[in-house]
């Protein structure tokens, strides 16, 4: 039976339990007792009608997110999505319509615009890095380094721009790391154990991380179903590639640490089979986003 690799699926747990999970938390820490400005200045029975807006090109997701925000503070708010998670938008470009009671409404936006900027701002860069590498057949992945409580919601973003998941956390893949390798005493010391007497649960895959040559000469005579290339300059990665072809291996490699927009196409150049990147949960900038309403 083949590794099942998380990245495979397509998040079957991002459920509308979890997405209003994260929204009402969110909605009530900025809503908390009211929006007082909008209940003191608006007249009661004031109507708003309007459009979320792009105000830059990128990549959308979250949309489910931005409706459950207006539709949890008041249910006969009306959401109308124009366009859907992984479309490509431009500048100006509305990307959906939002009707109902004024209080309502700006009581839901900002909570609204956060979750859906937030996530386009993750598929927008996620679609550049992707684009910037298509030409070598590379994969791009995340990683674990995605803000606390949104894991699940930023990696989904990733997959709307055309990224593709690593491991969820600790549980889906076994993933030997550094420390794990100082901890045992040494490279050889963690594969003979990990692959001494059954110990590998059936269908989960196995990675390790390796920092050098003689490492990676040395998990490349184990079984692994991927090697994590850490820290290697993109002329180690095609040294890599020559002992791998050397040693008749066919395991696949996966270069991370230090890998940004600057350098990316490097590594992708080397020919190697995917690339992980932090920066594109933890460093993407917010996609601009406005609520145009008018009142009634």
């Amino acid at each position: 039976m083949p590794p099942v690799w998380r990245s495979d699926l397509f998040l079957p747990m991002l459920t509308g339990e979890y997405i209003e999970r994260l929204v009402r938390a969110e909605l009530e820490t900025d809503i908390d007792g009211g929006d007082i400005t909008s209940a003191l200045v608006l007249p009661p029975g004031t109507r708003a009608e309007g459009k979320i807006v792009a105000k830059q090109d990128g990549v959308i997701a979250g949309i489910e997110f931005a409706r459950t925000a207006f539709v949890l503070v008041d249910k006969n708010t009306h959401f109308a999505p124009l366009v859907s998670d992984g479309d490509v938008v431009r500048k100006g470009d509305a990307i959906a319509e939002v009707a109902g009671d004024a209080v309502s409404v700006l009581s839901a936006e900002r909570t609204a615009l956060n979750f859906l900027g937030h996530l386009s701002g993750i598929a927008t860069l996620t679609r550049r890095v992707v684009d910037m590498v298509a030409e070598y057949g590379t994969k791009i992945l995340d990683t674990r380094k995605t803000t606390p409580g949104l894991r699940l919601a930023e990696k989904y973003a990733v997959r709307c721009g055309g990224g593709t998941n690593h491991r969820m956390g600790l549980y889906d893949m076994i993933l030997v790391k550094d420390n794990h390798i100082a901890a045992a005493g040494g490279i050889e010391n963690v594969l003979k154990n990990l692959y001494s007497g059954g110990k590998i649960p059936k269908g989960v895959p196995v990675e390790v991380e390796v920092t050098d040559l003689e490492q990676l000469r040395i998990a490349l005579s184990y079984p692994v179903d991927r090697i994590m290339l850490d820290n290697f300059t993109p002329e180690m990665v095609r040294r890599a590639m020559e002992i791998r072809r050397e040693m008749g291996a066919k395991i696949p490699f996966e270069c991370s640490g230090g890998i940004t927009m600057d350098n990316v196409v490097s590594y992708a150049q080397t020919g190697v089979e995917f690339i992980s990147m932090g920066m594109l949960t933890h460093s993407a900038r917010q996609f601009d986003l406005s609520l145009e309403v008018f009142l009634r």
